[in-house]
């Protein structure tokens, strides 16, 4: 009986969570389709008397969103494939290589970890503007092209596959290269796919730095497009609703059918049977 009631307090307290997670999802939806009176009702309503579809038809023409989505669709693809690379090679270094000094700097890598992203940001800014990239997909994208986290989740997943494997390779003839992208890279497919699939959430969902180093409507992406909604005026909130949905639906559709992917990448990895 206690074990029942224990089980039943658990899935309670997890339906509760996932609504209140969703709820926000559900409201931006819901406001979408209202009109302006509707959205900014007193008490609020939750679902609009009458879907209004214009909506997010005036939302698409409110802000030149074709222009945004190439851009991220551009960056979010181009650091994906970076960072996964990068992450390959610092891995297999920091994994199966011997050099000295290797624990040390994997340590002094590591730390940076608890670093925020926001100190970063001024030398970063500041680099990229020497350079003269600002407002270039160079800015946008150069920051993005390697991670430590993505570099230590692999780098556990090829630490976990046995060095008398490695060094059974190396005897008969198998160079680095070849092991590498032959038996690491094929046996760690869910932490590559969670490291991608984690870089291209986080690329596509980025605001602070692309608002920083972008002026114009042509480099913009679209988490920053969504300001357009947005005047002196006011804010038209079932248009921006509708735009927010927009932006985020690709990314729910990509983490529903792939976020197996994450949990078995993150938790897991290495050789199995």
């Amino acid at each position: 009986m206690k074990k029942k009631l224990s089980k039943i307090m658990v899935y309670s307290l997890l339906v509760i969570g996932a609504l209140t997670m969703l709820l926000p999802f559900f409201w931006m939806i819901s406001t979408s389709f209202k009109t302006g009176f509707e959205a900014l009702q007193t008490p609020p309503t939750w679902l609009p008397k009458k879907l209004q579809l214009t909506n997010w038809i005036a939302a698409w023409h409110a802000a030149p969103f074709a222009s945004y989505l190439i851009n991220s669709v551009v960056v979010a693809l181009i650091t994906t494939v970076g960072q996964i690379i990068t992450a390959i090679m610092a891995a297999f270094a920091f994994a199966k290589m011997n050099f000295r000094g290797k624990n040390f700097l994997f340590t002094i890598l590591l730390a940076t970890m608890m670093v925020p992203g926001e100190m970063l940001i001024i030398p970063n800014f500041v680099t990229l503007s020497q350079l003269h990239l600002v407002n270039t997909y160079g800015a946008l994208i150069i920051p993005w092209l390697a991670s430590f986290f993505a570099v230590f989740t692999l780098r556990q997943s090829f630490a976990s596959v046995p060095d008398q494997l490695y060094y059974a390779a190396k005897l008969d003839g198998a160079s680095d290269w070849k092991f590498l992208w032959q038996i690491l890279v094929p046996n760690s497919k869910s932490s590559i796919t969670a490291i991608g699939l984690l870089q291209v959430i986080g690329s596509w969902n980025s605001f602070m730095w692309p608002l920083i180093v972008t002026n114009t409507d042509k480099m913009r992406t679209l988490p920053v497009g969504l300001q357009a909604f947005s005047s002196d005026s006011g804010v038209n909130y079932p248009e921006l609703m509708a735009a927010s949905t927009f932006v985020i639906l690709p990314m729910v559709i990509l983490y529903l059918f792939l976020n197996k992917y994450v949990v078995a990448g993150i938790s897991g990895g290495g050789i199995k049977g």
